[in-house]
């Protein structure tokens, strides 16, 4: 599902135009990008939590010439989902 399309399913599920529903979206993104960018985690009961977590530098390897590169340090953000989210997609 592609975000026009989950925008779409939004708006059915709301009874709202796609536009709100588009609006609410991006509202939802924009504040989890904001406070995982600030270093806060973000809970949602049964859906799951995101946290933002530090990758360290080190090094690694070019897989088409073998030479040794240097990776950066880097901010990943994991998802870790949720006890209903589980059983909705385990069919339970």
């Amino acid at each position: 599902m592609k975000k026009g399309e989950l925008v779409e399913a939004l708006a059915q599920a709301t009874g709202e135009s796609q536009a709100t529903a588009a609006r609410h979206l991006d509202a939802f993104i924009d504040v989890i990008s904001q406070q995982l960018s600030s270093g806060d985690e973000v809970t949602i009961t049964g859906f799951g939590s995101f946290k933002a977590s530090k990758r360290a530098a080190r090094t690694g390897r070019n897989p088409s010439t073998g030479e040794s590169m240097d990776i950066p340090e880097s901010t990943a953000v994991r998802f870790t989902p949720g006890a209903k989210l589980k059983a909705a997609v385990n069919g339970q």
